[in-house]
């Protein structure tokens, strides 16, 4: 089993950074390919980037891809978001989630979620 604590999250100005973290308990995070998602209310779960168990696949949404950017540290068992050039539209609850399928896009693939981080942008 893994858990997942998320961070980082807060109020930030448009064309500001954030940088989420994702801590994940348990001895097996680096089985895992992760993927970031976030919601707001009202909307489904939406797909932000998504990143191999050895780090080199990286995939990403349209609407972030150059924006924002997905790593991983293995030794550490955490995940992170880099967002640059944030949007008022980038306003949600942001996730993290483990899973056992790379490049995976669907929330229904993902095993283990955190329990979200808020990140809102001001125009």
């Amino acid at each position: 089993q893994v858990q997942l604590v998320e961070s980082g999250g807060g109020l930030v100005q448009a064309g500001g950074s954030l940088r989420l973290s994702c801590a994940a308990s348990g001895r097996t995070f680096s089985s895992f390919a992760m993927g970031w998602f976030r919601q707001t209310p009202g909307k489904e779960r939406e797909f932000v980037a998504a990143i191999s168990v050895s780090g080199r696949m990286l995939d990403y949404a349209d609407s972030v891809k150059g924006r924002f950017t997905i790593s991983r540290d293995n030794t550490k068992n955490t995940v992170y978001l880099q967002m640059n050039s944030l949007k008022p539209e980038d306003t949600a609850v942001y996730y993290c989630a483990s899973t056992y399928y790379s490049g995976s896009f669907s929330p229904s693939q993902y095993n283990y979620w955190g329990q979200g981080t808020q990140v809102t942008v001001s125009s």
